[in-house]
C-alpha cells in the first residue's frame, strides 16, 4: 500500500509540474507576441517615410537567428517529444515577425544597406542549415544533438542580451530615461522571468540559463530607471536617432530564449 501510495503521489506530482509548466508557457507566449508585436510602429513609418533611416537591421537578425535556433530545438527531433510545444509556437510566430521586418527593411533600405542585410541573412541561413544538417545526420545520439542545437540556442540569445546594455549606458550618460521606456524594461524583465521559470519546471539548463542573465539584464535595466526618473528633467538628446535605435534594440532582445530572449 505504501508503494502504490507513493507512485500516485509521484504521479501526482509530475502532472501537476506539467499543468503548471503549460499555464507558464501560454502567459510567457502572450507577452513575448505583445513584445514581437512592438516594433510593428516602428516599420509603419519607415513604410510611410519610405525609408529605413539610421535604423540598424541588426537586432532584428539576430533575432530572426535566434527564433529558428529556438524553433529546431522544441521539434521531437531534438526535444522528447512535444515537451517544448509552447517554446515552438512562440518561436515560428517570431519567425515570422522577424523575416516581415527584415524584408520591409530590405525593400526601403538604399543599395548598400540592402546588400549588407541581404548577406548577414544569408550567412544566418547557412549557419542554421549547417546546424540542422549536422545536428540531423551526424549527431545519432539524442542527448548529444540536444546538448548541441541547446548550446547554439545559448549562444544566440546571448548575443542578444548586450542590446539593452545599449540603452543602459545612454541612460547613465545622459541621466535621462527617455531611452530606457519603464513599460518595455518591465516586460522584458516579466519576460525572461516566465520563461527562467518555464526551464525549471522542465529541467532544461538551455532554457533556463539564458533567461536567468535575460532577468538580470532587466533587473538592471529597472534599477538604473528608478535611480535616474529622480532625476532633474533633462533637456531633450539632440539624437532622435539614437533614441529610436536603443529601443528598437530593446524590443528585439526580450524574447529570444526561449528563445533568448527565447526562451
Amino acid at each position: 500500500l505504501q508503494a502504490i501510495s507513493g507512485k500516485t503521489s509521484k504521479d501526482f506530482s509530475v502532472i501537476m509540474v506539467t499543468s503548471l509548466r503549460v499555464i507558464v508557457g501560454i502567459i510567457g507566449n502572450a507577452i513575448c507576441v505583445l513584445l514581437y508585436a512592438a516594433p510593428i510602429l516602428t516599420f509603419k513609418r519607415v513604410i510611410k517615410e519610405a525609408t529605413v533611416g539610421e535604423f540598424s537591421c541588426i537586432p532584428y537578425i539576430l533575432s530572426f537567428f535566434s527564433a529558428l535556433t529556438w524553433t529546431w530545438y522544441s521539434l521531437p527531433i531534438v526535444s522528447t517529444g512535444w515537451e517544448n510545444l509552447s517554446v515552438a509556437s512562440i518561436s515560428s510566430i517570431g519567425i515570422l515577425f522577424e523575416f516581415s521586418f527584415i524584408s520591409i527593411y530590405i525593400w526601403f533600405a538604399p543599395g548598400g544597406k540592402k546588400k549588407f542585410v541581404t548577406l548577414m541573412v544569408s550567412v544566418v541561413l547557412a549557419i542554421f542549415g549547417v546546424t540542422v544538417f549536422f545536428s540531423t545526420f551526424r549527431i545519432h545520439n539524442h542527448h548529444t544533438r540536444k546538448l548541441f542545437v541547446g548550446s547554439m540556442g545559448i549562444v544566440t540569445s546571448m548575443s542578444m542580451y548586450s542590446s539593452p546594455l545599449v540603452a543602459v549606458k545612454q541612460v547613465i550618460r545622459t541621466k535621462s530615461v527617455e531611452f530606457m521606456p519603464f513599460y518595455l524594461s518591465l516586460f522584458s524583465f516579466l519576460t525572461s522571468a516566465i520563461w527562467m521559470v518555464y526551464g525549471i519546471l522542465a529541467r532544461d539548463p538551455y532554457l533556463t540559463s539564458p533567461n536567468c542573465v535575460g532577468c538580470f539584464t532587466g533587473l538592471l535595466q529597472l534599477v538604473v530607471y528608478c535611480i535616474y526618473s529622480r532625476c532633474k528633467e533633462n533637456e531633450p538628446s539632440k539624437s532622435l536617432k539614437d533614441v529610436e535605435q536603443a529601443k528598437d534594440m530593446q524590443f528585439v532582445t526580450s524574447c529570444e530564449d526561449a528563445n533568448g530572449h527565447k526562451p
